[in-house]
């Protein structure tokens, strides 16, 4: 069993999941308009936007980001819970880090941990919450 975090957003999910793709060097998201259900499901959400994402999936690899569109618009921000990326090296931990960080906030600065050779959390511009660290070196 692999657990995998399911993000929401109001109307920015192709923007982030792009951004996410894009720092974490993966391939595109695949991504799924609401335009691509059929007409019948689509009838029950009007207001909808056709260009929403019902679903995307972004593979990191060793394991996946899902995320959509709250179709509501009421998503609010997370709390209570953050995505824990751990990279190879500090330099990498740093680059993600700092990606994250602009435009975002950054909650506990990345520095050295007893645990890690680098640890830091912070809420990307989009509101996710992240929790970057470097793998323990040998």
């Amino acid at each position: 069993m692999q657990p995998i975090p399911y993000l929401f957003f109001n109307g920015t999910c192709a923007e982030a999941m792009a951004f996410y793709a894009s720092v974490l060097g993966t391939p595109p998201p695949e991504i799924m308009p609401f335009s691509a259900m059929p007409e019948e499901v689509r009838a029950q959400m009007p207001g909808v936007p056709a260009d929403a994402v019902m679903h995307a999936g972004l593979d990191t690899g060793d394991g996946w980001i899902y995320a959509s569109d709250d179709p509501s618009g009421e998503a609010k921000p997370m709390e209570g819970c953050n995505i824990h990326l751990s990279l190879p090296t500090p330099e990498d931990a740093r680059r993600v880090f700092d990606a994250f960080a602009c435009g975002g906030e950054v909650r506990m600065p990345l520095e050295p941990a007893f645990w890690a050779p680098v640890f830091g959390t912070v809420s990307d511009k989009f509101g996710i919450r992240w929790m970057i660290s470097a793998d323990p070196q040998d």
